[in-house]
């Protein structure tokens, strides 16, 4: 009878803590954005792109800290990307701050950045002219140093990426496009689709676009390109007309280093200066998304759609390149569950309940 009433007790101690995990919200078990680490912000300016800003800044995070911001591809939100790509983890870990640009229903059904739309990718209108006002505003009110900002995205934001560096390389250090198109491509839904298969791309005039599109004539920001050798999207065409664009503009030849990192294959340019101006990683096997680790000390970001376990952390490795992280990453601390992040450690929850109710030893 005894072990009759503990093994009941026991299915009834599991029956609870799967009831229980079914009861909550899907986005506690996700630990998806829904309760997360952003912050909207208002009142950042004029906003002629209507977009939303949402920002992470660490706790006592020291004055002249970097600021990264962060554009998010097509379906996706500001939280979601952020979630997947660790970028508020990192920044929490290591000291800076991150914006994160939202678009909007109302200005695209699919949540992409319009980089397609002459208005939206023009110096000081639109979408770009929005980005720059978030920008200017988050470096004044967290007293930012305005020389260390840079830019990344994905896909629909790794093509506005591209247009926030040409219409104000001035403002940015740096930038790393994931998946995305050089700027100044295509006008229009039907050209954007075009070129993003890889076709009719007019290459004569690639770095001519980018210096049309603003007075700045140098120094450039470094570039970092990054694209799937298997992206059914947007063809890897257009990685080698990115890195094109840029060679143009930094005026450099063929790569000075040319190698594999974690098995992915990387190409690096320097200036007369010696300075890494532009690097390219092609990562074997990957489709449309951003590389994740999620093993090792770089490790950051959780796998989702369009968040890709591809054994190589963009995220850590961007943020090195930039010199806002280390180049050897330390060694990666423990995560814990807490009431701070609002996440839900679902097999920490799981292996409680079978350890209480006896089946398996800690």
């Amino acid at each position: 009878m005894l072990l009759t009433a503990n093994k009941e007790h026991r299915m009834r101690s599991i029956s609870d803590t799967i009831t229980h995990l079914k009861q909550m919200p899907q986005s506690a078990l996700r630990g998806d954005g829904q309760n997360n680490n952003l912050t909207p912000m208002e009142g950042y300016g004029s906003d002629p792109g209507a977009l939303r800003a949402l920002l992470y800044v660490p706790a006592g995070l020291a004055a002249n800290a970097p600021l990264v911001v962060v554009l998010h591809g097509c379906t996706q939100t500001a939280a979601s990307y952020d979630h997947g790509s660790g970028w508020s983890e990192l920044a929490e870990r290591f000291g800076f701050a991150v914006l994160f640009p939202e678009q909007q229903r109302a200005n695209n059904p699919n949540l992409c950045f319009n980089w397609f739309s002459p208005e939206d990718v023009r110096r000081s209108s639109g979408e770009v002219e929005s980005i720059r006002e978030m920008v200017f505003a988050t470096v004044e009110r967290h007293r930012l140093d305005p020389a260390r900002v840079f830019v990344t995205g994905l896909s629909a934001g790794g093509a506005m990426t591209s247009a926030m560096l040409a219409c104000h390389p001035e403002i940015f250090a740096g930038g790393a496009i994931i998946a995305g198109l050089p700027f100044g491509t295509a006008w229009g839904v039907p050209e954007a689709l075009e070129r993003m298969r890889g076709r009719g791309h007019d290459r004569a005039s690639l770095s001519e676009r980018v210096r049309a599109a603003s007075p700045h004539r140098g120094p450039w920001p470094a570039v970092s390109v990054w694209h799937g050798s298997s992206d059914p999207t947007v063809d890897a065409v257009n990685a080698e007309m990115i890195v094109d664009q840029w060679r143009g503009l930094h005026r450099v030849g063929e790569p000075d280093t040319v190698g594999r990192v974690a098995g992915h294959a990387h190409r690096t340019w320097r200036d007369a200066t010696g300075r890494a101006v532009i690097e390219q990683y092609t990562v074997s096997g990957m489709g449309r998304g951003t590389p994740l680790a999620t093993r090792g000390d770089e490790a950051c970001g959780t796998p989702g759609a369009h968040m890709l376990d591809a054994g190589i952390s963009s995220t850590y490795r961007i943020a090195a390149a930039w010199g806002i992280v280390p180049t050897v990453a330390p060694l990666r601390p423990v995560k814990t569950p807490s009431a701070a992040t609002g996440r839900l450690d679902t097999a920490a929850t799981i292996n409680d309940a079978l350890r209480a109710a006896g089946l398996i030893r800690s």
